[in-house]
């Protein structure tokens, strides 16, 4: 066990904190939430950045930090939609969870095959993330900050974020699509 790795697990071990204080039942249980959510956002970052520099990396690593960005991330949003039970926040939702099922399938099956280089993370998917995790954060948040509609912006930005989803896809399957209809009769 790493420094790297036991942040991927603590982003796991903050999933059902998450969950909890999204339903506390004080005013400042939005506060709360984002500041979770935030602390899971950041050791997304630092487990990353720190595996890099101290030369930490690990099967183990490799394997556990994509389900903890995936599962922190479906959870938030399932909670979001549960909140606002709404068409507008059900899409980008489906959108974002659909795309990650799908790009996490389509990954195991290259690896399987021995081309999982050619779906690595890309720089797409790297600002796709950072624009995700924005909007996730000003969402828990909910309410005005300084005069700032949050909420509004946090909206806004998951549809951003669901359209940098459905393009960093379009790339993945792009670059899949000719291994995928190889043989094919």
């Amino acid at each position: 066990m790493n420094i790297p790795n036991f942040l991927t697990l603590l982003r796991i071990l903050l999933i059902p904190i998450l969950i909890i204080v999204f339903y506390l039942p004080v005013t400042w249980s939005n506060l709360l939430t984002t500041l979770v959510f935030g602390t899971a956002a950041i050791t997304d970052w630092f487990d990353g950045y720190l595996a890099r520099k101290w030369q930490q990396t690990s099967a183990f690593g490799a394997f556990l930090d994509p389900v903890a960005d995936k599962l922190i991330v479906a959870v938030a949003l399932v909670l979001l939609v549960q909140h606002n039970p709404s068409p507008w926040m059900a899409i980008p939702a489906a959108i974002i969870i659909g795309r990650e099922i799908t790009i996490s399938a389509l990954r195991e099956w290259m690896a399987e095959i021995g081309q999982r280089t050619q779906v690595a993370v890309s720089t797409i998917g790297k600002i796709k993330t950072t624009m995700q995790m924005l909007a996730l954060l000003m969402l828990l948040y909910r309410y005005p900050l300084l005069g700032i509609p949050i909420y509004e912006i946090g909206f806004f930005a998951l549809y951003i974020a669901a359209l940098l989803t459905l393009w960093s896809m379009f790339i993945y399957l792009k670059a899949a699509l000719p291994i995928l209809l190889k043989n094919q009769p």
